[in-house]
């Protein structure tokens, strides 16, 4: 039962994020329609889209979507939303109003909440070392979209993957050492889980 209210709560969390930061964006000169355009930009946006989704899947107790593999994965993903931000973005833009709450729930709330969800709440024990070759494919979805969307528009979402600025070679180092941090954290994730796992089975075992 503590499980599904955590879950529930960072659903919530995650929703009301979401909610705040496409009201902020609408204003009379931006649409409703063209805000939605300008947020499915970001990786910060699609990430918590999907922490949404899968901890509302997790607090009803529906779908696949609460399995220990999904919501591992999805941990890494809202994870990387909140280094990269701390690393790379912090302080690059002023905010005020709703932009100032949503960046915060954003970046900053869903990591934390997620990372103690999957601490404290996740079944350990079940990963296996295929796993980060799965969780790999979402954000190198995203990278895709948002270089072929970058090439379309002349506008990309973060300053680290800016062709137009970087050039082609610089963008694909920053991508690249992304990419290996993304799998070294997978790996890592895979490793701890294992341990937790054994030393869970111990207990049950000397009990």
């Amino acid at each position: 039962m503590a499980g599904r209210f955590f879950a529930g709560l960072i659903a919530a969390v995650a929703w009301f994020g979401l909610v705040v930061q496409w009201v902020a964006l609408c204003t009379p000169e931006t649409s409703a329609f063209a805000a939605l355009g300008i947020m499915f930009g970001y990786f910060t946006i699609t990430t918590n889209l999907l922490v949404a989704v899968v901890f509302s899947s997790a607090a009803l107790e529906w779908g696949g979507l609460r399995a220990a593999w999904v919501v591992a994965g999805t941990t890494l993903s809202i994870l990387l939303v909140g280094v990269i931000y701390g690393l790379l973005l912090h302080g690059l833009l002023e905010l005020a109003g709703g932009g100032a709450v949503a960046n915060v729930v954003l970046h900053m709330v869903t990591p934390v909440l997620v990372l103690l969800y999957w601490i404290f709440f996740t079944e350990k024990g079940s990963l296996s070392w295929r796993c980060p070759l799965l969780w790999a494919i979402y954000p190198l979805a995203y990278l895709g979209y948002a270089l072929a969307r970058g090439g379309v528009t002349g506008r990309y979402p973060y300053p680290f993957m800016n062709v137009m600025v970087l050039g082609w070679a610089r963008t694909g180092v920053n991508a690249a050492g992304i990419a290996v941090a993304f799998l070294v954290a997978s790996y890592g994730l895979v490793w701890v889980d294992g341990r937790l796992g054994r030393r869970g089975e111990d207990g049950y075992l000397s009990g």
